[in-house]
């Protein structure tokens, strides 16, 4: 069985990031800005966030935070307007979820889409359908990275996906059915609704666990040689554990995801990623 150390993998990325980084910014006299909003107290929300400024230290890129005790949904949205204005930012990224009151979807739909390093506008969702280049989610783009990185090609592979979120369920189908490197897999969307999950996954060569539910996905339901994706993080008694029961998973699987150290460090990579990369289109390098 092999690990798929998301940990190890998300530092060989900020490393390749720093070289390539520390060239950009010798040519063109400035480094990538990457402008972090952060409204209200919540600490899971700041705990990310110091992830994020300590990844854009590794790979050389400016961090501009903006955190806010609170905002009105004006404040929010002027503040907003002046980051897209502002030539040293080449990505927003706004810090989900807002307080209650704060009018999330109409805050993103401000971002410039040549900023939107989440992948969250309307514009990047709609290439994105369309397979056209553009800013994809960063967690399902953090998977895919990580599955080329260890040779695991869904290509002519069924794969079915849990969850159908904007955030990760629904563009992970997406990216997965695509031509393309590391795509190009046959998938089953499932959620609440399917009929008998169980048995879907059992059919499944990949499975991509984002329901948000602990230990949701059991041995039973994996098939001998199956790689395992666990995009979820759940706090639970027992400290934080994945959509996957790892312990009984691990010894059906092909590969599998550990929870931490899995999915997450690439989710802050592959921001990181999509910075460097907003930063080279408005330079035009």
């Amino acid at each position: 069985m092999i690990l798929l150390d998301g940990k190890e993998t998300a530092k060989q990325v900020r490393t390749e990031l720093r070289t390539e980084v520390d060239a950009l910014a010798g040519k063109y006299g400035r480094k990538p800005g990457l402008a972090v909003i952060l409204v209200g107290e919540d600490p899971a929300s700041q705990v990310y966030v110091r992830n994020k400024e300590r990844a854009c230290e590794d790979c050389g890129i400016e961090s501009i935070p903006h955190r806010l005790t609170s905002a009105s949904q004006m404040e929010l949205e002027g503040l907003i307007n002046e980051l897209n204005r502002d030539v040293r930012v080449d990505g927003i990224l706004m810090q989900l979820p807002l307080p209650e009151g704060l009018d999330s979807q109409k805050c993103l739909d401000l971002i410039d889409p040549d900023k939107d390093v989440d992948g969250f506008h309307p514009v990047n969702v709609g290439k994105m359908s369309l397979g056209l280049p553009g800013f994809r989610p960063c967690t399902p783009a953090g998977v895919i990275n990580l599955l080329k990185r260890y040779d695991l090609d869904p290509a002519c592979k069924k794969a079915v996906v849990i969850g159908r979120s904007n955030i990760v369920g629904k563009p992970l189908a997406m990216m997965l059915s695509q031509s393309g490197p590391c795509a190009n897999a046959t998938v089953t969307l499932c959620h609440s609704r399917t009929a008998d999950l169980a048995a879907e996954c059992r059919e499944a060569d990949f499975i991509f666990a984002a329901v948000g539910l602990p230990k949701f996905v059991t041995g039973d339901m994996v098939k001998e040689g199956a790689v395992v994706v666990d995009v979820g993080i759940n706090r639970t008694d027992e400290g934080l554990v994945g959509d996957v029961d790892f312990d009984s998973v691990k010894e059906k699987a092909a590969a599998v995801t550990p929870v931490p150290g899995g999915v997450g460090p690439m989710t802050i990579a592959q921001l990181m990623v999509n910075t460097v990369e907003a930063f080279k289109l408005h330079v035009g390098a």
